[in-house]
């Protein structure tokens, strides 16, 4: 037992010999897990463009009476479907959306940016496997184990393990990230602003972003 105890202290003692009280940079570390939407169906671009408009709600209807005008400064098929969004919404909630903007109108600015990262990203998806709690109830072990993560035992068995992984997008990891941002400005100031970082699928990176081209492959042929 006190073999084991020594053991452990030797490697403890180890372990804080490694990190080293001096480095020439900071050493990398990772930020704490967080989820990231991915964008998979024009769908999904009317859910965000609802989402961005009531944040920008308040500063809305401080300025109600002033027409609002819905612009882009990206032609992708994505700030094109965000932008009709946009539009709906508003006309919907009772604003005024005028086609050809003046003085006194306060523009809706959108502004996206599209990222490819390396496509050697970390694959990780969930935390956790299926275990048995109790008969009809199931948990997935290795993370917190609060309300969110319990099923009652109405979803039982497979059910309840693919109830619990229906929320990790499927495929791998995206490489291809886009930065949405939406504003309320006129011509001196900006009234308000949101910005929202989604992940998009790879292959349809060019619906996102009107300046990607995808590479091609010609045959040649010897006549």
């Amino acid at each position: 037992m006190h073999f084991r105890a020594g053991f452990a202290l030797c490697g403890a003692l180890l372990m804080t010999g490694c990190a080293v009280p001096y480095s020439p940079a900071p050493v990398a570390t990772n930020f704490p897990s967080t989820q990231q939407a991915k964008l998979q169906a024009a769908a999904h671009w009317g859910v965000i463009a609802r989402h961005m408009a009531g944040q920008l709600a308040p500063s809305l209807k401080v300025n109600a009476k002033r027409p609002l005008y819905v612009t882009s400064q990206q032609s992708s098929a994505f700030a094109q479907g965000v932008s009709a969004h946009l539009v709906t919404a508003l006309v919907n909630d009772g604003y005024i959306v005028v086609k050809v903007p003046d003085a006194n109108t306060l523009r809706i600015e959108l502004d996206t940016q599209v990222l490819a990262f390396s496509s050697k990203r970390p694959q990780y998806k969930f935390a956790g496997e299926r275990s048995a709690l109790v008969a009809g109830a199931w948990v997935l072990t290795g993370i917190d184990h609060t309300i969110e993560w319990l099923v009652s035992s109405a979803i039982a068995g497979q059910d309840a393990y693919a109830w619990f992984r229906s929320q990790f997008a499927t495929g791998a990891t995206p490489k291809t990230e886009i930065i949405v941002n939406l504003s309320l400005a006129d011509d001196s100031r900006y009234y308000a602003r949101s910005t929202a970082v989604y992940y998009t699928t790879d292959s349809d990176r060019a619906l996102y972003d009107a300046a990607f081209q995808p590479s091609r492959t010609f045959a040649v042929r010897n006549h």
